[in-house]
Formats: structure tokens, sequence, C-alpha cells
């Protein structure tokens, strides 16, 4: 049983404050050439998308990692119930084996859509490195991994992408803009992106098949 975690690709979605606007419009229709063609005009992190170690200047291109690094062993990890803004301490992590892969749902894709999305909880900088340690990378159902900007910042939340710089750094990938993470536990996640050359990042059609507990014991 697989499930779809994408968020869908449509003119004038939401987008990070900054990236372009999203436009999928037809450039041939069946009724007047006989068949059907769209042009997709978008930035490399819309929707659910992939980022690569040069999305913050490090190296490492989308295009230049085997695309077997992104179909992973991950697991859920419920940080629901928190507050807009509010910071994932290490400690909302498990103590335990997360596969390769932590998916963090916050619950903030039921925003999606809305400015209240762009007000997510974000991971501390102990929290990614957490997961460097343990040899995570990261999804979330959120824009960022940190704050994203918006007229709610709150004084004293980290400047710039520490978050993304630890994990992007250290080997890990970070897959944002998740959805419908409720009720999936430990499971095969598949977020293959496009072969972009160069690419800072990419779209994704993420999914996920669930996976018993006991399969982690079994050779991957």
């Amino acid at each position: 049983m697989y499930r779809d975690l994408s968020q869908p690709i449509e003119t004038g979605m939401q987008r990070f404050p900054g990236d372009p606007e999203v436009s999928v419009e037809p450039v041939a229709t069946a009724d007047s050439e006989g068949y059907r063609v769209s042009a997709i005009d978008c930035g490399t992190h819309t929707g659910t998308h992939v980022d690569a170690p040069s999305h913050v200047g490090l190296e490492g291109a989308i295009d230049g990692f085997d695309v077997g690094r992104f179909v992973v062993n991950a697991r859920v990890v419920d940080c629901t119930g928190l507050d807009p803004r509010e910071p994932i301490e290490p400690s909302a992590l498990p103590d335990d084996d997360g596969g390769e892969m932590v998916l963090v749902r916050t619950g903030w894709d039921d925003h999606w859509g809305s400015p209240r999305y762009l007000d997510h909880p974000y991971l501390t900088a102990g929290a990614a490195d957490r997961c460097v340690a343990a040899g995570w990378s990261v999804g979330l159902d959120t824009l960022s991994p940190d704050p994203t900007p918006s007229e709610n910042a709150a004084p004293g939340e980290p400047e710039g992408v520490p978050a993304h710089r630890r994990l992007l750094g250290n080997g890990r990938f970070v897959v944002e803009n998740l959805r419908n993470l409720g009720g999936l536990g430990r499971c095969r996640l598949f977020a293959v992106p496009l072969p972009i050359a160069e690419g800072d990042g990419s779209p994704v059609r993420a999914f996920a098949r669930e996976r018993p507990q006991e399969a982690d014991a079994q050779p991957r």
C-alpha cells in the first residue's frame, strides 16, 4: 500500500517567499492541435522537493547523486501540537533507530496555501546536529527546517539557514513540503528528484510504503 506525500503542482500555488511564481498553462490542446502539451514555469524548490547541498552554497548538485540515495527507510516523528514558530529540540527526536531519514510531522500541511503556513515550527541547530550524528536525513511537512521569514518572526530566532547547513553539509538531504504523514510510522520513502543539470534542488513525487518495525532488522 503506497501513500502519496506530495503537494500538487498548480498555477498560483504557495511557495517560499521570494521564489518564482508557479504556472501550469496549456500550449497545445486536443481540440486545436490534436494533442495536449502544457508549459510549467516554476523554481527548483517548488512544492514537495529535495534540497541539494548547492542550495546553501556547498559542493553537491542534485544531478550528481545516485538515484538510490533518494529511496530510504524512514520513520515519522510526531511533533504535532507545537505553536507557530516554536523550535523543535533534540528531545523531540527518537532515541532509537530512525532508519536513514526522519519525517518530522508538525501537522502544518493543514495550513498549506495560507499565510499561517509560513509560521511553522523549525529545527534547532541541536536537533539538526542530532540528526547528523544519528545518520538521518530529514523530511518535513513545512517550508523549511529553518524559520521562514514572515511578519511574525520573533527576536532570538536563528538567522540564516543553520539547520540546512548542518544537514546538507554533512551528507544528509532535506525534503520539504511533505503532506499526509498522519498515521504513517516506519516506511520506505521514495523522493527521487529530476536530473536537473547542476541543480540546487528539484520537485519530487514523494510517496511511501509502510514498513513493519521488524523489517529494520533485515538487510536493506
